[in-house]
């Protein structure tokens, strides 16, 4: 398991640079204007299926059987079912496409109604989805395909597929925008081109895999209403983060102009160690604990969850302090130029700030979810991610005048905390999560040692950032030096505080000793502390 946290983590860091380049490129050129806003709305849509069927809903289904069934029935009965999966997904997704792009201005009305008070930017943001729908297709069957490959425990051409979504976003930013109307026209279409790369990229990796897929007439066989009745409510279940978000760009929408720009940024910067740490994890996790859960090996089961809450928490703790006391630096460092006015790097940061807070919560849900996927229960994360999902509808409505752009990313933490206790609960009263000795010590090793990086980062912000650097290469330096000092600070508290053990480094410096290890130091569970 942890040799493919490592490998996932790895591409998604990567992917989340580049992304950041991107996004840097779009705050410079548009910053937190009408076309900003138009064309984070026109990609909410379709990367919101992205984020459900790549790292939520279609994996908790599909890669739990592909698994059961490659390990029961062998390779062929795996193959013929991801084909037919993958034909009867491009069926329904291409009509759902079709009917999107019709009836575009009807779901504007559901997504941003507070755009109709505007009408060039309300139909900007019509042209603008119209051109990135389709990746919605592309994307989910790409997801599909990633599914065979993760089932397969082949984690790298899934993972490095993401970066091909910001080269070639960059690329038609640089290069386009001369030919269309608006940065967010090239924008728009480099969305659905990266959609054709990704897939393409998969289906060559798949088949050096040696599980080329062919492509049947859709039918829907047992297996496929069995697949589809799993997926359905973990749509929800897995979703439920995503939802949320969801459900800020609606609010948003309703609020002054420039909000869901300022929203959008604001988590671009706390996706960074969400998707790095929170997707790695998630993703590495199902398969494994879907083995162990079909082999009848409760206890490494759990062993291996209290395993993965405590990596998902080595970095997300200290995390989610860092990002809450240096939100302004990094707005201001990252975005502060061009377009990006100091009043956008002031509202992004107190967003910033807001989101952080949920930031252990957001990784977490995607830890204990895999637990209830892989015993193949997908209705309670559902009841609780409804649950979720109404707190944070209401705490939008109840925060959206006071605190304004506040309010959306702290409605959604709260309800991501909720929504994690609501799961450790279930989990526990079934005995699926037993906290062990391990992982009781060391959570409060990376409570501790969190506070005390965060003193440190609260005192040298002070120190360079009081007057703000002017030249770009003095902040890089700048925002360099308190990330190092802040590294540095929680890596000697959390030595001596017990959140780690050096041992563990060597293991995950040492890919040889990973083969030998994984086994008993992951998925078996502890024997000298309980």
């Amino acid at each position: 398991m942890l040799r493919g946290i490592l490998t996932v983590g790895g591409w998604t860091l990567i992917s989340r640079v580049l992304g950041f380049g991107r996004d840097m490129l779009i705050a410079a050129l548009i910053g937190t204007g009408p076309i900003a806003d138009a064309f984070f709305v026109a990609l909410k849509l379709p990367n919101l299926f992205r984020r459900l069927f790549g790292e939520g809903a279609f994996n908790a289904a599909f890669i739990p059987a592909f698994s059961g069934l490659l390990h029961t029935e062998g390779p062929g009965a795996a193959k013929q079912f991801a084909e037919e999966a993958f034909a009867v997904m491009a069926f329904w997704l291409g009509i759902m496409t079709i009917l999107g792009e019709l009836f575009m201005p009807q779901l504007m009305v559901v997504l941003a109604p507070g755009f109709a008070e505007d009408p060039g930017k309300f139909a900007l943001a019509v042209s603008l989805s119209r051109i990135t729908f389709p990746y919605l297709v592309l994307i989910c069957l790409a997801a599909l395909v990633s599914g065979v490959l993760n089932g397969l425990e082949k984690f790298t051409a899934a993972s490095a597929s993401y970066v091909l979504f910001n080269i070639v976003s960059i690329a038609c930013m640089l290069w386009m925008t001369p030919y269309v109307p608006t940065v967010g026209h090239a924008l728009s279409w480099g969305v659905s081109i990266s959609g054709v790369a990704q897939l393409g990229l998969l289906m060559m990796a798949v088949r050096r895999g040696g599980m080329a897929l062919q492509i049947p007439r859709p039918r829907m066989t047992p297996q496929m209403r069995l697949l589809m009745r799993r997926m359905a409510p973990g749509l929800v279940g897995a979703g439920v983060t995503q939802l949320n978000l969801t459900v800020d760009v609606i609010i948003a929408s309703l609020l002054p102009p420039g909000t869901v720009s300022v929203l959008y940024f604001a988590d671009r910067v706390q996706q960074l160690p969400l998707g790095v740490i929170g997707t790695a994890v998630g993703t590495a996790l199902l398969p494994l604990l879907s083995r162990q859960v079909r082999a009848g090996e409760a206890a490494s089961a759990i062993g291996t969850l209290n395993r993965a809450i405590e990596y998902g928490l080595f970095l997300t703790l200290p995390a989610a302090l860092a990002l809450i006391v240096c939100a302004n630096p990094i707005m201001f460092v990252l975005f502060g130029r061009g377009a990006f006015s100091m009043e956008s790097v002031l509202l992004s940061s107190q967003s910033l700030a807001a989101y952080a807070l949920g930031l252990p919560a957001f990784v977490l849900v995607k830890v204990l979810a895999p637990a209830f996927f892989a015993r193949g229960d997908t209705s309670m994360p559902v009841k609780i991610g409804v649950s979720s999902v109404a707190l944070n509808l209401i705490l939008n409505l109840a925060f959206m005048v006071p605190l304004a752009h506040i309010g959306p990313a702290l409605a959604t933490s709260i309800a991501a905390i909720c929504n994690v206790v609501g799961l450790g609960y279930v989990l526990l009263r079934r005995g699926h999560f037993v906290p062990d000795r391990q992982l009781r010590r060391r959570c409060l090793g990376m409570l501790g040692a969190s506070i005390a990086m965060a003193g440190v980062l609260w005192g040298l912000r002070d120190l360079l950032f009081q007057t703000p650097p002017a030249h770009g290469w003095l902040r890089m330096a700048s925002l360099g030096g308190l990330v190092g000092a802040g590294m540095l600070a929680y890596a000697i508290a959390a030595s001596l505080l017990g959140a780690y053990d050096l041992r563990d480094i060597g293991r995950m410096m040492s890919r040889r000793r990973l083969r030998a290890e994984v086994g008993s130091a992951i998925s078996s569970p502890p024997t000298t502390e309980t």
